[in-house]
């Protein structure tokens, strides 16, 4: 039996003991058994999809992680580990488990967990930045960058807490003699504190990104009027390793490359203190990963004796957040906020956003794939302690005082893929989940007609290319975000068309990192571990489960209303549904929600 079979097995009803094959315990750690005998399952014939996705997190394992390719990200990345560690658990729980154990062992003193974490045996003119760049151990010391692990000083989407209940979920038994979860609540709760808390640039509550490599989406066209302002690094500064590995066509122009360069070794100088720097943007996709990853964290709090109320709570105000500060009725979907703009319309005033598109300069296309580039304390109060709010009105005052910005910003008038995914969140109003899905299938995003997959930015854009990196093409985390999303507002049959569209485009570009939207064409590195990672969920998470949930809902009484998924999120976490609250929630786009929901996993 190979290795990739190994991973393909599943556990049966018997109680002989074993540990999963191919996963290591984690240094330091004890052996690690859990009940329930493993054996190949014979209904995966070899060459299925479910076994070369396998083959492909076997192939891209170093030991300890997994590389999103072995080529072109020879690293360890921040978000991509969480995905791959959300597919991961269908294989091998142990394993999906010691990949978040591995990323979250990097973390730094004020809570932040670096985009990568590198590998040492790796040459250091293998990947740019590399990380002699970053410098994490001498300019990160003051804010408590590890000194025995190489790291680079930027962030990642937040979509580790979710990714660990999820993985907890697969084996609760294993995660439980494992201590899996009460290990890793005190590293997501500080995680989440310092973006809450850290990153609050523009006042409003939400967590902004300092660098277009944090959003995840290096190079999408949102970025190119805050870029502007950048003064690009000389292009003898620094060698691009990416051109060694994919056309320049498809990847960020070196104008691009040297701002975004500028935009990091500022924030390196400057020991990665937050706020002082020329770029500062509200996304709506990063956002919503936190608002999920803190409902998943008030589950995981719940599952160690805790209430987990407050985090609900927190998760609530942030959706009001995010629709006040990024909500567009007029244009029927989110937009990012330049938190230093301040030329554009604020806020709901900012409809018609197409007359106001500005013409950023041509070269602002790019970013590099180089953003890929203990025991459970009391429950955090709902609202922060005062050490915690003097700490960031110092912070905030400091950084903005001398350069007189505004705090209030300006919408940016893209259409990019993040302005969908807000549609995970199980209390956003119904009125505004059911606006994003006729714009996700309206002309900007073609799903479930001209277009395969959802692309990364407007198919009518003026930046739009198909192939180049984050400018158009079809992503599948993204579109496995989406597919969860539909699933979860009751969208069954638009979900189900979106999943087979996944696997189908999956099975057929050999798990491209991304694709053409129209056609599925494979662009970028091929065995992409993410790609095959979530490929593994879907096979695994079918709509079965979709119909009992369609049964379940129901209206407790006319003045209580009923959110599509909230008793799958509920049923997935183990919590009793919400009940009832004393009185009918009007919506209206930008003030109340529902307050029910119990974030988690849909099935």
């Amino acid at each position: 039996m190979d290795r990739t079979t190994q991973l393909t097995i599943r556990r049966t009803g018997t109680t002989t003991p074993a540990r999963t094959s191919g996963s290591p315990a984690p240094p330091g750690s004890h052996e690690i058994t859990h009940s329930g005998a493993h054996v190949y399952d014979p209904d995966r014939p070899t060459g299925s999809l479910h076994l070369r996705a396998a083959r492909v997190l076997e192939g891209n394992w170093t030991g300890t992680s997994t590389v999103p390719s072995h080529g072109l990200y020879p690293h360890q990345w921040s978000w991509d580990s969480a995905f791959i560690a959300i597919g991961l658990r269908h294989l091998s729980p142990l394993r999906a488990q010691t990949e978040l154990e591995t990323l979250l062992g990097a973390q730094w003193g004020d809570g932040r967990i670096p985009h990568i974490v590198f590998n040492p045996s790796v040459p250091l003119d293998a990947y740019f930045p590399s990380p002699d760049f970053w410098r994490s151990s001498t300019a990160g010391r003051a804010a408590g960058a590890p000194r025995t692990v190489q790291t680079s000083g930027i962030v990642q989407p937040p979509v580790h807490a979710l990714a660990a209940w999820l993985v907890h979920q697969a084996d609760p038994g294993l995660s439980r003699s494992r201590s899996f979860l009460s290990r890793m609540y005190p590293r997501l709760a500080a995680w989440h504190r310092y973006l809450l808390h850290r990153r609050d640039l523009g006042g409003g509550g939400l967590a902004s990104v300092v660098h277009p490599w944090e959003q995840g989406m290096d190079n999408s066209p949102c970025w190119d009027a805050p870029l502007s302002r950048v003064t690009p690094a000389a292009p003898r500064s620094f060698r691009r390793a990416d051109l060694d590995h994919g056309s320049a066509e498809d990847r960020p122009t070196d104008l691009d490359y040297g701002r975004y360069v500028r935009l990091a070794t500022d924030y390196r100088d400057g020991g990665y203190a937050d706020g002082a720097g020329e770029f500062a943007v509200e996304d709506p996709a990063f956002n919503a990963l936190l608002i999920a990853s803190e409902h998943a964290l008030a589950a995981i709090a719940q599952e160690l004796g805790a209430a987990g109320t407050a985090r609900h709570a927190r998760a609530e105000r942030l959706t009001t957040a995010l629709v006040e500060r990024l909500w567009d009725p007029t244009e029927g979907m989110f937009f990012c906020r330049d938190v230093y703009g301040g030329d554009a319309r604020d806020g709901g005033e900012s409809g018609a956003l197409g007359s106001d598109r500005r013409s950023s300069e041509s070269g602002a296309h790019g970013s590099e794939r180089g953003s890929r580039s203990g025991a459970l304390g009391a429950e955090p109060r709902s609202t922060e302690s005062s050490a915690h709010a003097s700490e960031r009105r110092s912070l905030q005052s400091s950084a903005h005082a001398s350069e007189q910005r505004s705090r209030t910003g300006a919408l940016i008038p893209e259409r990019s893929v993040a302005g969908l995914l807000p549609l995970i969140l199980p209390a956003l109003p119904r009125d505004i989940a059911a606006t994003l899905v006729r714009t996700a299938g309206g002309p900007h995003f073609g799903l479930g007609g001209i277009a395969r997959l959802a692309p990364s930015y407007d198919l009518t854009g003026h930046a739009f290319d198909p192939h180049r990196y984050w400018r158009g093409p079809a992503w599948f985390n993204t579109n496995w975000l989406l597919e969860r999303g539909l699933r979860l507002h009751g969208e069954h049959g638009r979900a189900e068309e979106l999943r087979a569209a996944l696997l189908e485009t999956a099975d057929t570009s050999g798990f491209a990192e991304y694709v053409d939207p129209y056609t599925g064409e494979a662009c970028g590195a091929l065995g992409f571990s993410w790609t095959a990672a979530l490929t593994l969920d879907l096979l695994h998470e079918p709509a079965r489960a979709d119909q009992a949930d369609r049964a379940d809902r129901v209206d407790h009484s006319t003045h209580v209303v009923s959110h599509p998924g909230h008793r799958a999120f509920d049923k997935a976490q183990g919590t009793p549904p919400h009940t009832s609250h004393a009185s009918h929630t009007t919506h209206t786009p930008h003030s109340s929600f529902e307050t029910g929901a119990k974030g988690g996993d849909r099935g």
